[in-house]
């Protein structure tokens, strides 16, 4: 018997037999259901012979039988119905259990969510991308789908989604191009570590998205529920339908708060902030400002994460404003990391662990924060190094600057566009996905192995954009990434390390050295941070202007 839960309340299960019963009693569930039609195989007993063990086990039964590929509105009703009638938990089945989860997500429709009501199905073995359509439209089949059609679909109106539509416009400005997200604001989120550090103000990192979208571009206001790729659509909540020939995935990834116990219900009170939030920001820098003596804890989740850089960034401006107040003496700084290295490319580490010297910050790797107590002002991490028992430790603190975990969002990790990790599956060089050739992705959301980061975005953007109009020409895509991204790692105020590097850590410098070090803190990147990367992102990146972001060529292998 293969027992499959998707709620606590339900299991579904491939045919069972009659000497399953009594098991199925022994473990705890009081009602069956059978959607398996009689004489289907002859691998299955009769409903009457399944209903006479039921009820010889002490168990409920219904007979709900549905044909393959049948599923009808009412049948799925029924299952409800059944569900509110029969004492639970409850244990359905069919000849695969498909119908029995597709009869579940349909009534689910009504009170879930699409991405979850997908997740627990996939989490269960079961895929209902083939039923998303109707799931979003409430669990009833569709009778209207008001498709609407578009040379190029970019999901995602961040910095990814925003470059690359202004890339294809500006290589093919008759390209019918459609962006799809729900969000009226667009934010600078590089910018929300100068926030913090009491430099930039908040209102300098955000936009309008009206006022973003290129001109000439559809922006479709929606969120997205599903993608049925084998077709060419996208499903939107409320059922709405979008037709593509080619799909861009951009929406960046999920901050995953609530993975942390306790973390959402003490955010911006009892001390506790964060940078990765546009509302928090401000917090953190007053905290700063107002802290004269205490511990001040930094976290970093494991990876990946958006801007690697940005948790030890918030430390070393906290720290040197610390310093410029007098007050550093008095701090007990601790970077605590859930990896087991201070950056991951080593030619920068020498002149960061200058700056952990310098501020006297505690190093603590290998610690995952996993729960924060806000009003007794309390943090745990779990602790995992090498060769060592797991353990867990509490660290008090007086303030905390915490990084979140970070997750493909949920529409995305239930898709048929994801890898076994959740991340959309690309080329790494190409961008384009492994399994649908007229699907691209960039930015946060995609599994390439390279930093997430902003300036990742803007050279990708180019890429894409080469490659989708080579595709439409009839030509092989021949644009290439070469995994390029930068972290402006601001140890002081007024000096920073700019960290650029490619794939596998090769350092890719725009800059010669002798006019730019960024192995060694400068004044001249904090410069290009503080008054250059600014506009060059609102006025240039989002406009399909590449300054110094123009794709390279594929190297094609000599024969």
């Amino acid at each position: 018997m293969d027992e499959r839960k998707i709620t606590e309340a339900l299991a579904v299960s491939p045919q069972i037999q009659l000497e399953d019963v009594a098991s199925l009693k022994r473990r705890g569930y009081r009602s069956l259901i059978c959607n398996r039609p009689d004489g289907e195989g002859a691998d299955q007993p009769s409903h009457e012979e399944m209903a006479e063990a039921a009820r010889a086990a002490g168990l409920e039964f219904r007979y709900l039988p549905v044909t393959p590929g049948v599923v009808t509105d009412e049948t799925a009703d029924d299952f409800g119905d059944a569900l509110t009638e029969l004492p639970g938990p409850v244990f359905a089945y069919c000849r695969t259990g498909t119908r029995s989860a597709t009869l579940w997500s349909l009534n689910a429709a009504k009170s879930m969510p699409v991405s979850e009501i997908l997740g627990a199905t996939r989490a269960a073995g079961y895929d209902m991308n083939g039923v998303a359509r109707r799931i979003s439209n409430g669990g009833k089949t569709p009778t209207d789908t008001g498709d609407a059609k578009y040379d190029v679909v970019i999901v995602g109106a961040g910095a990814a989604g925003i470059a690359v539509a202004a890339s294809l416009r500006s290589r093919k400005p008759d390209l019918d191009v459609a962006v799809i997200d729900p969000a009226d604001v667009h934010y600078y989120q590089p910018g929300w570590t100068m926030v913090g550090g009491g430099i930039f103000h908040p209102e300098d990192t955000a936009k309008t998205m009206g006022s973003l979208i290129p001109r000439g571009v559809h922006w479709i206001k929606a969120a997205v529920a599903a993608f049925e790729a084998e077709n060419n659509a996208i499903i939107l909540d409320g059922c709405r339908v979008v037709k593509y020939d080619r799909l861009v995935v951009c929406p960046g990834l999920k901050l995953d708060w609530a993975k942390v116990d306790g973390l959402v219900d003490t955010l911006g009170r009892n001390g506790v902030t964060s940078n990765y939030r546009y509302d928090l920001a401000p917090y953190t820098w007053q905290l700063v400002t107002e802290m004269k003596e205490g511990r001040a804890l930094f976290t970093q989740p494991p990876m990946p994460i958006k801007c690697a850089g940005a948790p030890q960034k918030a430390m070393y401006l906290s720290a040197d404003a610390w310093k410029r107040a007098g007050v550093l003496d008095h701090m007990d700084i601790h970077f605590c990391n859930a990896g087991g290295v201070l950056f991951g490319v080593k030619d920068y580490v020498p002149a960061l662990e200058t700056y952990i010297e310098k501020y006297g910050v505690s190093l603590d790797f290998f610690h995952n924060l996993i729960a924060v107590d806000g009003p007794s002002k309390t943090a745990v991490f779990e602790v995992r190094k090498p060769d060592e028992t797991p353990e867990r430790v509490e660290m008090e603190f007086d303030m905390l600057h915490a990084v979140p975990p970070q997750v493909a969002p949920d529409f995305i990790r239930v898709s048929p566009l994801a890898d076994a990790a959740g991340w959309v599956d690309v080329d790494q060089e190409t961008l384009r996905h492994k399994s649908f050739d007229n699907i691209w992705s960039l930015g946060d959301v995609m599994n390439a192995p390279n930093a997430k980061t902003a300036a990742a975005a803007r050279k990708q953007a180019p890429v894409v954009a080469d490659n989708i109009v080579a595709d439409i020409e009839g030509r092989a895509p021949d644009a290439c990434y070469d995994g390029y991204g930068s972290c402006p790692l601001t140890v002081e105020r007024g000096k920073i390390v700019l960290a650029e590097f490619g794939y596998g850590g090769a350092l890719k410098p725009s800059f010669p050295r002798v006019l730019l070090d960024g192995t060694k803190p400068t004044r001249r990147a904090w410069w290009l941070k503080e008054r250059l990367l600014p506009p060059i992102y609102w006025k240039a990146m989002l406009r399909g202007k590449e300054w110094m972001a123009k794709p390279e060529k594929l190297k094609v292998p000599s024969t």
